[in-house]
């Protein structure tokens, strides 16, 4: 069986692969490495250890050293999920990326960008853009988050609506398997139909099959152009319901973003910054780019006409820096309020959003708790935080589950499922036990115990293999 107890000559072994500088066992320094960002204390835990190999030679000693040894190891990028995937649940070795932070190269050429596992998202959007050209994902949290965290839970963002999601980006990849071994899957080629896609296997596997340790990422040409309008409704279900308008019109936007009225003035105190019409606002935020702006010009006015015919009460001209720091904001002023909240991660059809958020906000009021809405209302992707407030801990973990099973019981009634872009982890892997069709969770466990037979590969996440959890001797 998996053991969660690592052993003192292991950790020797380890310093000797890394150097003793890069091997962490004082509490001090695991502290970071309990927990990503969900701040709940139940999904917190202390490793043991904690390695950071500064190449994919030296991860792939350490991994075949876990794997000898039957131990529990965690591969850990960032720590700005929000799923509980990179926490060391079980106890084990966590394996930080951190160090293998180098863009490798940008191949004009071929439109392709090279990475390094460790490189944060907004510093490869910086790179590629002083080079003409532009990387199409955008989670929010750009400018703390590492590239292969994003592959690793198929990160969404505000982009996805014409760009895709990191899924849509990845052209290859190296990964080391749980037995140590290297492989290289995909690479600079646009089309190959050689054999099974395994690479897609590892976008979104949240770290549970292997470790990325290189990205080979899809470039465009940069827009020339660029424009964010800021639309705003006295009523919530008018302000979704112009996304489809938009897109029937045959406008497709780089982002169509939304903020309920409760969020709009949560972030208003978080930032000590008045936003426009916060008394009664709902806001629509939409961004469209193109190389022609007389096109990009006549798409702005088409979009504020929808506006009006649905009854929009202002369509501004954003300041892009004001109206986007705005949004990325959602999460932290949520959090300065309450430090304990749980966030729900919600996708169904696009035009299913209206009623949705309409039944949830309904929820608010049953349970008399703080529950803000903000997402992706382009791609049918809706955040929805449940703010603990001032409420002792047994309270939350009594309200908590009974909000979730009303929300997911809705969310599958409406043909969507539990997490858009963030992922199942440790948090739902018993939400996705029970609503997943038994056949699709048989094919993911398959997947799961053929690549990591021995469940030593972050047990516990997305799926589990068996009825055993790893042991501390």
């Amino acid at each position: 069986m998996a053991k969660g107890k690592v052993s003192p000559e292991l950790i020797e072994q380890f310093k000797q692969i890394v150097g003793e500088k890069y091997v962490y066992t004082d509490k001090d320094k695991l502290e970071p490495y309990s927990h990503d960002e969900v701040t709940d204390p139940h999904y917190m835990k202390e490793p043991q250890v904690v390695v950071l190999p500064a190449t994919t030679e030296e991860v792939s000693k350490v991994v075949k050293l876990c794997y000898e040894n039957d131990t529990v190891m965690v591969p850990r990028a960032a720590g700005t999920g929000l799923a509980a995937g990179a926490v060391a649940t079980f106890g084990g070795v966590i394996i930080s990326i951190e160090r293998m932070n180098k863009i490798l190269e940008i191949d004009k050429d071929n439109m392709i960008c090279v990475s390094e596992a460790g490189v944060t998202t907004s510093v490869l959007q910086e790179a590629v853009q002083k080079e003409g050209l532009f990387y199409g994902g955008d989670p929010c949290s750009g400018d703390s988050c590492f590239i292969s965290g994003n592959v690793a839970t198929n990160a969404g963002g505000n982009r996805a609506v014409k760009y895709g999601v990191t899924r849509d980006q990845v052209m290859g990849m190296e990964v080391v398997t749980p037995t140590g071994e290297v492989v290289t899957l995909g690479g600079k080629f646009r089309k190959n139909a050689t054999g099974y896609m395994l690479m897609h296997l590892f976008i979104g596997s949240e770290g549970t099959l292997g470790i990325i340790t290189k990205v080979y990422l899809k470039l465009v040409a940069l827009p020339k152009y660029q424009q964010d309008l800021l639309v705003v409704f006295d009523n919530l279900d008018d302000a979704i319901a112009l996304t489809p308008k938009v897109m029937n019109a045959g406008i497709t936007p780089v982002c169509v973003e939304f903020m309920d009225n409760a969020s709009i003035k949560q972030v208003e105190i978080f930032l000590d910054e008045k936003l426009p019409k916060s008394d009664v606002g709902n806001y629509i935020i939409i961004q469209i780019a193109g190389d022609n702006e007389d096109v990009l010009m006549d798409q702005c006015e088409k979009i504020v006409e929808l506006a009006e015919e649905n009854n929009a009460i202002d369509s501004l001209v954003a300041d892009p820096a004001v109206i986007w720091k705005s949004r990325k904001a959602y999460l932290e002023a949520d959090r300065a309020r309450s430090l304990v909240f749980s966030m729900e991660d919600i996708v169904v059809p696009m035009t299913e959003i209206p009623g949705a958020v309409q039944q949830i906000s309904r929820l608010s009021e049953k349970y008399n708790v703080a529950m803000h809405c903000a997402g992706h209302c382009g791609d049918g992707n809706v955040h929805i935080d449940i703010l603990k407030d001032d409420r002792t801990q047994e309270e939350w973990e009594e309200m908590l589950p009974k909000i979730q099973g009303e929300i997911y019981a809705l969310v599958y009634q409406l043909g969507g499922r539990l997490s858009g872009e963030h992922g199942i982890g440790y948090k739902r892997e018993a939400l996705l036990e029970k609503y997943t069709d038994p056949v699709e969770l048989k094919m993911m466990k398959a997947v799961k115990k053929a690549l990591d037979p021995k469940n030593i590969m972050n047990p516990g996440k997305v799926v589990s293999i068996n009825d055993e959890v790893p042991v501390e001797e």
